[in-house]
């Protein structure tokens, strides 16, 4: 395996908005050390597509139909504990804080930080992983 490729990190993206997806589509293939290996729509494409692509960071909404970010984090962590997972929300709800402490989550960030910071949450998460991986 080419030194380069063991230090790309793979991040799958899931939300169900198709304009966040094109965003943040953009926003990582900007970066040579991130490697998009997939775009789901709902949880349950997000829980198949890290069966198929085995992604180090998964980008995943909250809120999406189908299956629900938080059911499928719990789904992907029972399958692939070592994936880490940064809730992608704009949910204001207090409620929000007591899900995320319950829930399989590694980090969690508002869709309203910009995208740099993003960037920065998925590389901390993705470092954590690649450790795991050694």
């Amino acid at each position: 395996m080419p030194h380069h490729e063991s230090q790309c990190l793979r991040v799958l993206v899931a939300d169900d908005h198709e304009l966040v997806r094109f965003s943040l589509k953009l926003a990582l293939q900007k970066h040579t050390n991130i490697d998009l290996v997939g775009l789901a729509s709902n949880g349950r494409e997000a829980v198949e597509m890290v069966e198929q692509y085995r992604p180090d960071v998964v980008i995943l909404d909250l809120q999406m139909p189908i299956v629900d970010g938080l059911s499928a984090s719990n789904q992907i962590k029972s399958q692939h504990p070592h994936t880490r997972i940064v809730a992608y929300s704009s949910v204001q709800d207090p409620q929000i804080e007591v899900m995320i402490q319950t829930a399989q989550i590694d980090a969690f960030c508002e869709k309203g930080i910009p995208v740099q910071e993003l960037i920065e949450i998925v590389m901390k998460q993705g470092e954590s992983r690649l450790k795991a991986k050694e």
